[in-house]
């Protein structure tokens, strides 16, 4: 895991290094162990290192013996296996990245098909003289895109390009109405102007400062093999899956440094745990977060029983309300690619606190979309007069009756969506699953697990998003995924097998972060300093703001919740004020 940037520019000129170094010194949080900026022809490269695999001879960018260069944000799982398939190539380290040579000699633009793994991956042929930029079929890792003039710029997140001065911190107003219906953005622009995201499986070919190709590969494209998963027998799916999880559970634990695991009540970090545990002997650190003295349920107390039935060396950590207070303005700073979500905060101070022991944490996003776990996937049965569904229909603004103002742009891109996905053949179900992969999944839970944990140099690793995995849940049958108004089916019936003490038919009780209680004391001041705001005041009336901070009602106070952290991301990217750990004076300043 790492941060990258680069840059290329016409034949005949030269990057700056001084725009390099300041990307670099951007991404610093990323790679706090290592980082070198490098400048051949008419390309620039940056790499900022946490190291991982190969401590010792893992240095980027990394240089073949054609004098090709390569940097690498992420981890390839199965470089082990794919080194094999060159015994011949001289190999000059144990690093994961190295294999992406060879495999981009024998495969051409199509080498990242044949990755396990993470990965954001700029490589330069120095014979072409052209750079490739691949980007992992999920999205775990995010890569980022600026075109300017004759220059071409890329990097692990945005903030680069603008503390590079290549471009100034703009709101793209195209794109903002989307990012406050939704609290993220569903496709490639960003909430910046002229940032784009690389899209998910994309491998780019820029030469002469311009992207002149692109091939891409879909993480769900339907084939033989899958399309045999559809008439699995209950038991042949859950012995699949066993199969499938602990296999990629083994490649996740592929690490030179310490790791652990994000432990919540829920299946799919028990499911993730059970399988570590059959890989080591050493006790298994990790960690939980929970909110005492609140309304809302907490998790511990399950995590707690998990933690002791494997023995592990479990960390319970609590976020109060003046943790609410102190961190929110450094979460929205970490948070640059705009994503709205509660769950940011403990998330960050997770990683905080998991820092201090190890470098590596194992996580469970993925396994809902997948495995069905969202009470929306068992709508897509119903019909359209029954409230039936495959994608949402109305955003947060629209709930308060302020969405008339906004464009409903986003809204055509999910019908485009279920229409193309719905030309794969799929079920509704899975039409509805594929979205959320495409859009919800990719664009803001895995943007808010990789800023809030990166921002303190530590990595997290997705085990539901291996191939293997995904291959034998995704692509069940309906009827194995939900049954008996659950999802998870096969999951459930898993761990009631092997790891009942998860208490795996129990009613799914969500992850919830009491933000409207600890807001609700000081929402009259609260409403002056968001309405104030110079981002929030081009789209709202301070009378508009003030309705919804001090409305009792569910909607308007998470509508509320939306407009304090817009408020204050804009204040920190757009502004660009120094941050105060303290929200209200940050909103002040």
């Amino acid at each position: 895991m790492c941060g990258i940037a680069g840059v290329m520019v016409r034949k005949g000129e030269t990057p700056s290094l001084d725009v390099l170094d300041a990307m670099k010194r951007s991404l610093k949080h990323r790679g706090p162990d290592d980082d070198e900026s490098l400048i051949l022809n008419n390309v620039g490269l940056a790499h900022t290192r946490l190291s991982i695999i190969d401590l010792g001879t893992g240095h980027q960018p990394l240089r073949d013996h054609k004098g090709r260069l390569l940097i690498v944000n992420g981890e390839i799982y199965n470089y082990l296996e794919l080194k094999q398939q060159f015994p011949d190539y001289p190999f000059k380290t144990q690093s994961d990245s190295e294999v992406v040579f060879p495999l981009y000699e024998r495969y051409g633009l199509d080498f990242a098909r044949h990755l396990r793994g993470m990965f954001a991956i700029a490589l330069y042929d120095t014979e072409s003289d052209q750079v490739l930029l691949s980007r992992d079929p999920y999205g775990i890792k995010q890569f980022y895109l600026l075109k300017k003039h004759n220059l071409v710029a890329f990097a692990s997140e945005p903030r680069a390009f603008f503390d590079a001065g290549l471009i100034p911190a703009e709101v793209n107003p195209d794109i903002v109405s989307e990012a406050l219906q939704l609290r993220y953005t569903l496709l490639e622009p960003t909430i910046f102007r002229d940032v784009e995201r690389i899209p998910l499986g994309a491998t780019l070919v820029l030469k002469e400062g311009a992207v002149v190709d692109q091939v891409r590969f879909e993480a769900l494209e339907s084939n033989d093999e899958r399309k045999q998963c559809w008439s699995l027998s209950e038991e042949e799916a859950i012995k699949n899956f066993d199969a499938a999880i602990r296999d990629s559970v083994h490649v996740h634990l592929r690490s030179d440094v310490p790791y652990g695991l994000f432990l919540s009540g829920g299946l799919d970090s028990a499911t993730v745990l059970a399988k570590m545990a059959e890989f080591t002997d050493q006790p298994i650190k990790t960690y939980t977060i929970g909110f005492p003295g609140t309304k809302v349920h907490d998790e511990r107390s399950q995590a707690q029983i998990l933690a002791h039935r494997f023995n592990t060396d479990h960390h319970d950590i609590t976020f109060n309300e003046q943790d609410f207070w102190t961190l929110l303005p450094q979460v929205a700073f970490a948070v640059d690619d705009l994503q709205i979500d509660m769950a940011s905060l403990p998330t960050f101070k997770l990683a905080i606190e998991a820092k201090k022991d190890v470098k590596v944490v194992l996580c469970g996003e993925g396994g809902d979309e997948m495995l069905a776990g969202y009470g929306r996937y068992r709508k897509t049965w119903l019909p359209t007069w029954l409230g039936g569904r495959v994608t949402r229909e109305r955003g947060t603004m629209d709930k308060v009756k302020l969405g008339h103002r906004f464009d409903s742009q986003w809204k055509d891109h999910l019908k485009m969506l279920e229409k193309t996905f719905d030309t794969m053949g799929f079920s509704r179900m899975q039409i509805a699953q594929a979205v959320d992969v495409k859009t919800w999944l990719a664009n803001s839970l895995l943007i808010k697990l990789d800023r809030c944990l990166m921002a303190h140099g530590l990595e997290g690793r997705t085990p539901f998003l291996d191939p293997r995995v995904t291959d034998h849940t995704f692509f069940l049958n309906d009827r194995l995924k939900v049954k008996k108004g659950q999802g998870k089916y096969v999951q459930r019936a898993w761990l009631a097998k092997n790891l009942p003490e998860a208490e795996p038919f129990a009613k799914k009780k969500g992850f919830t972060v009491p933000v409207g209680e600890w807001m609700r004391q000081k929402n009259a001041r609260l409403s002056a300093l968001v309405g104030a705001d110079a981002g929030v005041r081009e789209l709202f009336s301070q009378d508009e703001v003030r309705g919804l901070f001090m409305s009792d009602e569910k909607h308007h106070a998470f509508a509320a919740w939306t407009l304090l952290f817009y408020a204050v991301w804009h204040k920190a990217h757009i502004e660009r004020k120094p941050i105060i750990p303290d929200t209200l004076a940050f909103l002040a300043s």
